[in-house]
């Protein structure tokens, strides 16, 4: 609300405008699940629109369930968007987000010390073949879901405590939500990959205060978002 009283405007945003208008595209060409998006280039010159926006709008419909993206295969339609309010979903996932980083650094930050107090030669091996899966995937010009979403696993596992990992297991899709978002922006992913490594040596070494460390700068840098950003 306002000082007089009155509701307060809230300017809907380029990105979300253009999320709209996909959605609005794929009714009206009557997609169904599993269907594929034109590429971006092409896509963006039917809408009218620059390449950076739309892949902020892509990234947007995909945190919220609407697409699916494969390195080399292209944006799939996950689910129909039907009745759904769009920008209101949008806007909801930004409103959580953070919430699940303030969450996400409480839980990992302190399983990440658990983990090298606690890991086993099988535990550093699971975190070592995550890190070579998201390896290869950046390498290969991909984001690195897969891989970041196993390594967190992999360290979560090797904590050895059965209610924080159920605790992890909660809040999983919110989680995702946050890896999508981050995993998106310039440069990330080898960020990221960088940030993964620096977590293992501290847990392969067994120091706990170095991996509880890591892993909150690595999540502060997750948090360092552009739907935040232009939220302020």
């Amino acid at each position: 609300m306002t000082a007089s009283g009155l509701p307060r405007i809230t300017r809907t945003r380029l990105y979300e405008q253009v999320a709209e208008q996909i959605t609005g595209w794929i009714e009206a060409n009557g997609l169904q699940a599993g269907d594929r998006l034109p590429p971006e280039r092409e896509l963006a010159q039917r809408l009218g629109v620059s390449r950076a926006t739309l892949s902020q709008a892509l990234v947007a419909l995909e945190v919220i369930g609407v697409v699916t993206v494969r390195h080399g295969d292209g944006t799939l339609l996950a689910e129909g968007p039907g009745p759904r309010r769009i920008v209101e979903a949008i806007r909801a996932h930004a409103h959580r987000l953070p919430e699940i980083i303030d969450t996400r650094d409480a839980l990992e930050t302190k399983i990440a010390a658990l983990a090298a107090e606690r890991r086993s030669p099988e535990d550093l091996a699971r975190i070592d073949e995550a890190l070579e899966l998201m390896r290869r995937e950046v390498e290969a010009g991909g984001r690195g879901v897969d891989g970041d979403e196993r390594f967190h696993g992999a360290v979560t596992v090797a904590a050895h405590s059965l209610l924080l990992a159920r605790l992890m297991e909660e809040i999983r899709d919110l989680v995702r939500e946050t890896r999508i978002e981050s995993l998106s922006q310039p440069g990330r992913p080898a960020d990221s990959l960088a940030g993964h490594r620096a977590i293992a040596d501290a847990i392969r070494a067994g120091d706990p205060e170095a991996a509880a460390a890591a892993m909150h700068a690595h999540v502060v840098m997750v948090s360092d978002v552009a739907v935040l950003r232009e939220a302020t």
